[in-house]
């Protein structure tokens, strides 16, 4: 497994600002959180998840975040610590970008997707595949009752009634 750091000192070009709205880590009920300190508006990119990228199809932690072509993100704090809900209020988006020598760096951005009030904790949907759900506990009103992609609910039910 090789293990590089997300540099983007070689990418001139980019210009994802980070937001000048304050965000906190605190506690929840499991583990850190990310929380608003500002009200943050749908639409606000509040800038990029840095962190180390992994190569390599072994690699697995808590947070990491899978990028394609056996590739993860190892997110730094705060963004590390962005939960799952079943409701989101952000989103993450990859950006593809190509250095002057042609080589493509990946990069996450998190997006506020709907109106964010001070003291929200800032959530995404893990969306994970049903082999890898386990029970959740965000307390959405629409709860998929397991952490795990929309259309693969069901089949999460049904490994775990199982014992998979």
């Amino acid at each position: 497994m090789e293990v590089v750091e997300n540099s983007k000192t070689s990418v001139s070009y980019w210009k994802i600002p980070q937001s000048k709205l304050r965000i906190r880590t605190g506690n929840t009920p499991y583990g850190q959180g990310v929380f608003a300190c500002d009200p943050i508006p749908a639409g606000t990119a509040l800038g990029e998840v840095r962190g180390t990228i992994i190569k390599g199809t072994d690699y697995q932690s808590d947070y990491c975040m899978d990028l394609g072509e056996n590739q993860s993100l190892e997110p730094h704090a705060p963004y590390r610590y962005v939960n799952h809900c079943c409701e989101p209020n952000c989103e993450l988006y990859q950006i593809d970008l190509e250095d002057e020598s042609g080589v493509e760096h990946p990069m996450i951005v998190i997006e506020a997707s709907r109106d964010i009030a001070v003291d929200d904790q800032l959530t995404i949907d893990y969306a994970w595949p049903a082999e890898e759900a386990i029970p959740c506990g965000c307390g959405a009103e629409s709860c998929r009752g397991y952490i795990v992609h929309p259309d693969e609910r069901d089949l999460a039910v049904k490994l775990h009634s199982r014992g998979a």
